[in-house]
């Protein structure tokens, strides 16, 4: 018998093994802070992807998983080029120079992009990137073909920076004038990607005086528009630390080298990210992937550090402005086994815990998170479930983008919760979420609000390999004071409910759906309830208590409603 079918045969038989019920307490009435919801940002490389079908459909569904406003980063909108997507590439051709070298400005394939976002009532995160064909100073090729393309003249410095910041002060002017002042005045722009590596061929005193210019152009077209960066990678590395220093030193200390003013500074970016891996098994144990959680983890933290300790920016916000398991969204499993991940319900338990853990980091070091994120949107004309970091296939919700539909219902302030089988932030950080399989991150985040309560509860492991559910006996305290029933909803996500991956994979991996199968599929992937909702009896002391089963890599949300 394959050495496989032996695990799981092995697992499944583990199944029937009794074990002490984890002990979830969560109490309603011990509030701790106002609930951020980091969980409503969104981004993607490929910003052409805007307007395509399903991207339109997509970025409607994002809108209407969540009460507070989504936004949207996006790779290249300053790219030249005809306006078709590629793999981590995209244009607008918003800048050329005519016969006498004067400056054109065609904000065409810009509008489209910007209304697709206003007609699906999401909000844009402005990424002033890259560098047109007529300003950039490279002698490379502009374009490069995937997985090159970040190797191109595309990110290169300006060949005048005086001529960049113009074009980023008619670029806020016309958005102000297209869809208003007190709009455009909610924006992040965000000055270029991840400079401290090869998204910018050019210096750290190179970028600065890229920063400069662009918060001048911006400034210029909008006074009080909320600027910042660096956008950089980490900083889990000394290279990056040292740059996002480097940053905030200039920040508080230079001058604006286009105006001679002090230089603004409104938020502080850069990019955490974890690290899976493919493990080869031993004996009886299959080949499977490792998640990097604490990798992620580990350079959100040094990168909080680093900002806590800034006399001037330690309360500055920080947004996660590209917050991830890996680095490439656009690096199928194909190319990489390790992205098998990203079709199942790991994804989802991997970001339900990184949600709370870099809340929690943050707390610790006493900053001002209000974002984290997520780099996946939607690829067209690929095939079903191919393995690429998103949030749907061909139209398609996968199981993450359900553990966004659950975040969509934290309201209100979050509450005091314990496990018994909750693991520190700071274990996490230092060794991941790994060891023996009965040694899970089972744990908790809740908030309440004047009627409501919700609980997120997972059941993560970065070893993705089949295990016990985990017997979970939640109590929750504090409902208020006459109140004598609540409503429960139990929303599930795990290896049959809330997964349009498995129901595909049952159909036998079909590239081609019939009308009934796609049907079928599009319903699999919308956030389902585990049971029918419930009325629960509260008891005298305000208490409600309430049994589960938690599959390994499964995520629930309990609703609650007075």
């Amino acid at each position: 018998m394959p050495r496989l079918a032996i695990a799981l045969l092995c697992a499944a038989a583990s199944f029937a093994v009794s074990q002490t019920p984890v002990a979830i307490h969560v109490d309603l009435a011990q509030s701790q802070a106002p609930y951020k919801p980091i969980y409503s940002w969104f981004g993607y490389d490929e910003s052409n992807y805007t307007t395509a079908p399903n991207g339109r459909q997509l970025l409607r569904e994002l809108h209407d998983l969540s009460p507070v406003p989504i936004n949207i980063r996006a790779h290249h909108l300053f790219t030249s080029g005809d306006g078709k997507p590629a793999l981590k590439w995209s244009s607008t051709n918003v800048y050329t120079l005519d016969a006498a070298g004067k400056p054109v400005y065609n904000f065409t394939i810009l509008d489209q992009l910007f209304d697709a976002y206003r007609d699906a009532g999401v909000r844009p995160m402005v990424e002033l990137g890259f560098m047109p064909e007529a300003l950039a100073s490279g002698t490379q090729p502009y374009y490069l073909p995937y997985p090159h393309t970040i190797e191109g003249s595309v990110q290169t410095p300006p060949k005048d920076y005086a001529m960049w910041g113009e074009l980023v002060r008619r670029f806020t002017e016309h958005m102000v004038q297209r869809y208003g002042k007190a709009e455009v005045a909610t924006w992040y722009f965000e000055v270029w990607n991840e400079p401290d590596v090869s998204y910018w061929k050019g210096t750290t005193a190179d970028y600065l005086k890229l920063y400069d210019y662009s918060v001048a152009g911006v400034r210029a077209a909008l006074p009080g528009a909320i600027v910042g960066g660096p956008a950089a990678t980490g900083p889990g590395s000394a290279r990056a630390q040292t740059f996002l220093k480097a940053f905030l030193d200039h920040c508080a200390n230079d001058k604006n080298a286009a105006t001679g003013d002090p230089i603004p500074l409104d938020f502080i970016s850069f990019h955490p990210k974890g690290s899976p891996k493919l493990i080869d098994g031993a004996g009886d144990t299959p080949t499977h992937v490792r998640m990097g959680l604490s990798n992620e983890l580990s350079a959100a933290a040094s990168g909080f550090r680093i900002v806590g300790a800034s006399a001037k920016y330690h309360h500055t916000p920080i947004i996660l402005s590209e917050a991830d398991p890996e680095g490439c969204a656009a690096c199928s499993a194909k190319e990489n086994p390790a992205n098998a991940y990203r079709n199942g319900p790991l994804f989802p338990a991997y970001t339900a815990a990184a949600m709370k853990d870099l809340l929690d980091l943050a707390a610790e070091s006493k900053v001002n998170l209000i974002a984290m994120v997520t780099w996946s949107f939607e690829f067209e004309d690929k095939q079903y479930f191919e393995g690429f970091r998103t949030l749907a296939t061909n139209g398609v919700d996968k199981p993450v983008l359900n553990v966004f539909r659950m975040a969509g219902l934290f309201s209100g302030d979050r509450v005091a919760t314990a496990s018994s089988a909750a693991l520190p932030a700071d274990d996490i950080l230092k060794s991941g979420v790994r060891g023996a399989l009965d040694q899970p991150d089972v744990d908790a985040f809740a908030t309440k609000s004047a009627h409501e309560a919700s609980i997120m509860l997972w059941n993560y492991h970065d070893d993705d390999l089949p295990a016990a559910s985990a017997a979970v006996a939640v109590t929750v305290k504090g409902v208020p004071a006459g109140v004598r029933r609540v409503l429960l909803e139990h929303y599930r996500i795990d290896r049959s409910h809330s997964n349009a991956y498995a129901v595909w994979t049952a159909m036998g991996s079909p590239q081609s759906p019939t009308p009934e199968q796609y049907a079928q599929l599009k319903a699999a992937g919308q956030l389902e309830l585990l049971s029918s909702p419930q009325w629960l009896d509260v008891g005298p002391s305000g208490t409600i208590t309430l049994d589960t089963d938690l599959p390994r890599q499964a995520t629930s949300l309990l609703h609650i409603t007075w």
